[in-house]
């Protein structure tokens, strides 16, 4: 008999061995099939290579100063160079880091803690993961935080249902012993058994909709506690990221093991996939009731840290998310942030941060200081607009704690606002024009405010007032650039109208410079080659005619 009883165990536990050790190779294949697919996408970030790149759900507010003009959101934007963060927090924060300039003082801090998180590859990329994973399960984290901050209560004002669903089960299996037994010949275990499914059947709907109404899965829980345990292990040295530890600590626990406590009540509440077991646990001991009473003490003990804790990630994501874009791209630098009152943006070698390196070609631009404008001339397809996006998306990613893609970069507390890209409104009867003399109004509108603001007005204008004839265009184009300029305001304007170049009122606030284009002679005629070379003084030539031609429009000679 013994040698039967080892016969069968030795196989049996053999079978429980490779299942857990198969188990943890599958949960490690699936974490290396990740980093794979993260590296990937980290290649194609670096190229530019958008339409292999997910795009982020993002949505920037339709009338926001900049972010559409400059492409933060959307396809090829510069959320798409950013790694994964989880919906809640890391997107949110991120997006406000985007949106809002932080002051002088608050970027230099993420600046040394976005250096910091550069190298460290590893740590990255577990965030990145875990953010990844998330993004299916991400619906009910935002109920989970409210029901967190609530206060109202179930069972915690009802003492009298805890005890009675402690009792009721007792008395029902003692007493159904006891029956079996043959001590007692009644089945008396049927009275609590039935008061028992009186109360479930009268409180049933308030108990599940507090255990699955307000709460995520507890998948997607137990991955925020991975997130939370990341980052507590992590050794830091910058003082934000310091803070951002202390912050996932509470009085007892840390948050990763507080969010393992609350999965584990999740994942007894799940029990209800099996309704033949959760029938039989329920009937006979009220099983929903010990849980929702667990859930209670665990909102009343930590419900209130669940925004500092998420916040606290949202930080962590953002920092590390800036950190790839150090990483995944070194020749940018860290700029100067200034707390001066006069206002400046000086750049050396300034590219635009959303084309690829192979095609990016570098400027030095400087706009300021108050009283002056730079006034950018061309031809079509020079790179005006490209000029005036790098310098917009430079600044944001500055005032933010970023790296900038530039070889060095100083520049002042500045309020940026474009006009770039202007949309009618068929549905809200808005021409064209009059679309632009809207955003329009917000330049100035913004210029008259700055000074309140501790920043400056830094405008992007990019061909204004192209829905009206060109005499008026240049008159009131001269009289927005003067307002502009007398409220102090510093900006870029590019434009096809050397008429504003001539303008004398302006002459000794402008300074001009201006791209230019080759013709180049081949076997199949001639082709225009530009080299982005951003040159002193006012254009000099045009290709509009020269483009008409080379797609196949009547020109000159052409009938």
């Amino acid at each position: 008999g013994a040698i039967a009883w080892i016969a069968a165990a030795v196989p049996i536990a053999a079978f429980i061995a490779l299942v857990v050790v198969h188990s943890r190779l599958a949960a490690r294949a699936a974490q290396l099939r990740d980093r794979v697919l993260l590296a990937r996408a980290g290649v194609h970030r670096v190229r530019r290579e958008w339409t292999e790149l997910s795009e982020r759900s993002w949505i920037a507010p339709s009338d926001h100063a900049y972010a559409e003009d400059l492409d933060l959101f959307g396809a090829a934007s510069l959320a798409q160079l950013l790694p994964p963060v989880t919906p809640v927090p890391g997107t949110p924060t991120i997006q406000h880091w985007l949106l809002e300039p932080a002051p002088a003082s608050e970027a230099r801090r993420r600046q040394t803690a976005v250096a910091e998180l550069a190298p460290m590859v590893e740590f990255r990329d577990a965030l990145a993961i875990e953010a990844s994973r998330i993004w299916g399960g991400h619906r009910r984290i935002e109920h989970f935080i409210n029901w967190a901050d609530d206060d109202a209560t179930l069972l915690a004002q009802r003492p009298q249902l805890v005890w009675a669903s402690r009792v009721l089960p007792l008395f029902t299996l003692g007493l159904g012993a006891a029956h079996a037994g043959g001590a007692i010949a009644r089945p008396l275990w049927m009275v609590p058994l039935l008061i028992g499914m009186a109360l479930s059947a009268l409180y049933a709907r308030r108990l599940v909709s507090r255990l699955r109404s307000a709460l995520p899965e507890s998948e997607t829980l137990a991955r925020y506690g991975v997130l939370f345990r990341t980052i507590s292990d992590a050794r830091f040295d910058a003082p934000i990221l310091r803070e951002v530890q202390a912050q996932l600590l509470t009085e007892h626990e840390p948050a990763h093991r507080q969010v393992a406590r609350l999965v584990a009540i999740m994942q007894a509440a799940e029990v209800w996939r099996s309704p033949m077991l959760y029938f039989a646990l329920q009937i006979t001991t009220l099983w929903d009731f010990h849980l929702v009473h667990e859930l209670e003490r665990w909102q009343r003990s930590n419900g209130r840290d669940v925004r500092r804790w998420l916040d606290a990630l949202g930080s962590v994501e953002a920092l590390s998310a800036l950190a790839t874009l150090a990483h995944d791209n070194p020749d940018w630098t860290f700029p100067e942030l200034s707390d001066e009152a006069l206002a400046s943006f000086d750049a050396r070698a300034l590219g635009h941060p959303l084309l690829p390196p192979r095609a990016r070609v570098a400027n030095d631009v400087t706009v300021g200081p108050p009283g002056t404008f730079l006034l950018v001339t061309g031809s079509n397809m020079a790179g005006k607009s490209t000029l005036i996006r790098a310098i917009g998306l430079n600044v944001i990613l500055a005032q933010c704690g970023g790296p900038v893609c530039a070889e060095r970069l100083r520049c002042s507390p500045l309020e940026v606002h474009s006009v770039i890209r202007v949309q009618d409104s068929l549905e809200r009867g808005v021409s064209y024009f009059m679309a632009e003399l809207q955003r329009l109004k917000k330049v100035v509108d913004a210029a008259r405010a700055a000074p309140a603001s501790g920043r400056t007005l830094l405008y992007l204008l990019d061909e204004i007032l192209q829905g009206t004839n060109s005499a008026e265009r240049t008159i009131a184009a001269r009289r927005i650039l003067g307002y502009l300029i007398s409220a102090g305001a510093i900006g870029a304007i590019t434009t096809h109208d050397l008429a504003l170049a001539d303008t004398p009122t302006l002459a000794p606030s402008r300074v001009d410079v201006h791209f230019t284009e080759q013709l180049r002679g081949g076997a199949e005629g001639s082709t225009m080659w530009f080299d982005y070379r951003l040159r002193p003084g006012v254009a000099t030539s045009t290709n509009a005619l020269k483009l008409l031609e080379m797609v196949g429009l009547p020109g000159e000679g052409m009938s």
